[in-house]
């Protein structure tokens, strides 16, 4: 109904401006007319068919731009609103010694020429500062909007986590949902979703199983915890790296960003964004063996010297047996007599329970 209403508004608009145009034409053109009528009628209908055009082409615009409208986030159209309103503020206050100035007659179309151009100026800056720094302005007019309070992770004890593509393609995000270790509100940014695509749609077989199996995660934790996963459409096109973009993002709602890239930790803690690296909790949950424990193991192999022999724990853990190579393919307790940790993992070493009572 809107689109009709539309492109007839400017159909009857440039037929009534068609109709009466004739009036402005000289009094030499007009004597020639011998039926101004008709003429009138002519003009009036070919100003229609374009005025039908520019309505046609007004209504797609319209349409587009809505569609556009539609799919901003509302705290973007609030921020914009703002900006738009400092914007024409500026201008009116910057704009208004200039009526006061003595301008010739013949220059006064100055005036307005600079009070629109002005405005349309400081009115674009406006908007365009709002984009950048609209998480900002909204805290700024309302710190304690419900909005502002859920993305910050205000209204729960928990802060907000920011996840990273890598983390979401680990997989361990899930169990960690499941087992209600994570608390807090999960934010997904859209640019780390559009990246997790491109690893999907990869030309290299290894890769493009990465990343579906990380689009597949995704799914099910938004279905299994759809009040706490959040996609979020913000992006920053001044960066050009997602990694710098998600300590920008954390940075901005004061969130926590989880990942299990050990680079972009350090990054981040360099720029006193709060991290959770995945591993570092793998890491920290992992049973503390003490000399003189006992563990049940089966031998794999040997090991690198003659006598020993190699078991792995549960959670990946090597543990070397002395003594233990005439056990290999069998399971027998063994006692540990020391742990090293290396830059590659922990290592235990051991003994056969059998010899270390000897």
């Amino acid at each position: 109904m809107l689109d009709a209403v539309i492109i007839i508004s400017f159909i009857l608009a440039a037929a009534g401006i068609g109709f009466f145009s004739t009036e402005f034409l000289p009094d030499d053109a007009l004597a020639g007319v011998s039926n101004l009528d008709a003429l009138r009628f002519v003009v009036a209908v070919f100003a229609a068919i374009i005025g039908g055009a520019v309505g046609l082409r007004f209504q797609t615009e319209y349409r587009r731009l809505e569609a556009q409208v539609r799919e901003l986030p509302p705290e973007a159209i609030v921020t914009r609103a703002i900006g738009l309103i400092v914007g024409l503020l500026i201008a009116n206050l910057m704009l208004a010694p200039l009526f006061l100035l003595p301008i010739p007659v013949d220059f006064s179309f100055i005036k307005p020429l600079v009070a629109v151009v002005g405005s349309i100026v400081l009115a674009y800056t406006g908007m365009n500062l709002a984009d950048t720094h609209g998480r900002g302005l909204l805290r700024l007019f309302s710190p304690n909007t419900m909005e502002t309070m859920v993305v910050e992770g205000t209204l729960k004890p928990a802060s907000t986590k920011v996840l990273d593509t890598s983390c979401i393609i680990d997989g361990r995000i899930e169990a960690l949902l499941e087992t209600g270790f994570l608390e807090g509100q999960i934010i997904v940014p859209q640019f780390v979703l559009q990246e997790l695509q491109q690893v999907a749609d990869a030309s290299k077989d290894q890769k493009r199983v990465r990343g579906r199996r990380g689009l597949e995660i995704l799914n099910r934790i938004k279905e299994s915890y759809p009040e706490r996963i959040v996609i979020n459409s913000s992006d920053y096109e001044d960066i050009a790296t997602v990694d710098a973009k998600l300590v920008r993002f954390a940075q901005e709602i004061n969130a926590t960003l989880l990942t299990n890239d050990y680079n972009l930790s350090k990054v981040a803690s360099v720029q006193k964004v709060p991290v959770m690296n995945v591993n570092d909790l793998v890491n920290a949950v992992r049973p503390s063996y003490l000399p003189g424990d006992n563990i049940d193991l089966k031998i794999l192999k040997e090991g690198k010297e003659p006598s020993q022999g190699v078991g792995y724990l549960d959670d990946g853990t090597m543990v070397v047996v002395e003594e233990g190579s005439s056990f290999v393919g069998g399971e027998i307790r063994v006692v540990v007599t020391s742990a090293l940790q290396t830059s590659a993992g922990r290592m235990i070493f051991a003994k056969p329970q059998a010899s270390a009572f000897a």
